[in-house]
């Protein structure tokens, strides 16, 4: 096994659902020894959303976001689960919860404490809309309310919501981010409050705007949906050739003479009008309309042999099947695990089955990891 960076660093994960376990699954990835906390009984919410479900009976979308993590079912309204919590965070690097306002206080488990008592920790919170706000957090909504599903659908469509949870997904990403930054520069945080990281899913969702924000901003206009076509670049969208669709994706002044003259419209590669990306938005319906009626007449494949001899990027439209089949014939992912982590990240452990290391954490406390056996390496 090789080193990995966050080797020996303790996570306290009493997060729930999708965007704190996607945190520390991050971390987990990287190395860190991650004990997740979840209810007595029924677990994390997300055992329960199903089907499909594994053949072990564990939902897909536990399996999606919950490996390299040792699982410990405790009840906060137990005197001696609580004391158990007290003692793991004692000894631990790193909290990670998403509970409303002192819900945690009230069982016992006030951050305040627990940060005053271990002067290394760091905790972070993720919540939906900040840390005065009762209101639940969920991804669905956090599209809605940031403008995410205003500019997602077709033009003349209703509002869509992305296909996965990227809101959550994009938060678990930020809260990896901050904890990471918080361990780099631990010994520089002196307060409590230093050490305190608070991440909310609206804030992650508006960051995410990234460029159509800005644009709205720059402009004075409302942003609106696109469909599958770029507010600022063309062509830069999708086109269906004769059997199925596929994307083009012209990036830069210099690869459009070569992607009109491999779609046969050397005429348009010769027009000064769309020498620049300006002038081609400027002219986007007689673009796109020539495009689209040139990639009807053959099959894909034909096109993106054309297109990528040129060096234009392109791509073809896959299933979700179809895109995974190939990284699990390369080994960088499985049905159980999902796929594999980059950078100095590796799976080490498979998403546990509810309470499956409680014995272990209960007797050993954080040397439970040295009892528990690591999958053997996937080959290179």
């Amino acid at each position: 096994m090789k080193t990995l960076p966050l080797e020996g660093v303790k996570v306290v994960d009493l997060s729930r659902v999708l965007a704190g376990p996607h945190c520390s699954m991050a971390l987990g990835d990287l190395g860190a020894h991650v004990i997740k906390v979840e209810r007595s009984g029924s677990g994390d919410d997300t055992r329960g959303w199903g089907p499909p479900f594994a053949s072990d009976g564990e939902s897909a979308y536990f399996l999606s976001t919950n490996r390299n993590k040792l699982s410990l079912a405790a009840d906060f309204r137990s005197a001696d689960d609580v004391a158990l919590l007290h003692e793991l965070i004692a000894g631990a690097d790193i909290v990670i919860e998403n509970f409303l306002p002192g819900v945690l206080a009230r069982y016992g488990l006030d951050s305040d404490l627990l940060l005053a008592q271990n002067a290394r920790l760091i905790w972070c919170t993720i919540s939906g809309f900040g840390p005065s706000s009762t209101r639940p957090g969920y991804d669905f909504v956090v599209q809605a309310e940031s403008g995410w599903m205003a500019i997602t659908g077709e033009p003349d469509g209703a509002p869509m919501k992305t296909g996965v949870a990227l809101v959550d997904l994009m938060a678990g990403k930020d809260a990896a981010i901050a904890v990471l930054g918080a361990l780099a520069g631990r010994d520089r945080l002196i307060t409590v409050e230093d050490r305190r990281i608070h991440v909310t899913l609206r804030a992650s969702a508006l960051a995410g705007l990234a460029n159509v924000a800005q644009n709205a901003l720059v402009s004075g206009r409302d942003a609106r949906r696109w469909g599958n076509a770029h507010a600022n670049l063309v062509p830069y969208q999708l086109f269906a050739a004769a059997d199925r669709p596929f994307v083009l994706a012209v990036g830069a002044d210099p690869q459009w003479p070569p992607a009109a003259r491999a779609l046969g419209l050397a005429d348009l590669a010769a027009d000064p009008l769309l020498a620049t990306n300006a002038g081609r938005v400027a002219h986007r319906d007689r673009v796109v309309a020539a495009i689209a009626a040139a990639v009807a007449t053959h099959p894909a494949a034909n096109w993106m042999a054309a297109l990528e001899a040129v060096g234009v990027p392109c791509g073809l439209v896959r299933g979700v099947q179809e895109a995974l089949q190939e990284a699990i014939d390369e080994g960088t992912a499985s049905p159980r695990t999902g796929a594999a982590p980059q950078g100095h990240g590796c799976v080490r452990y498979e998403p546990p089955h509810l309470d499956a290391h409680g014995s272990l954490i209960r007797n050993h406390h954080w040397s439970a990891f040295h009892h528990v056996p690591i999958l053997p390496a996937r080959p290179a």
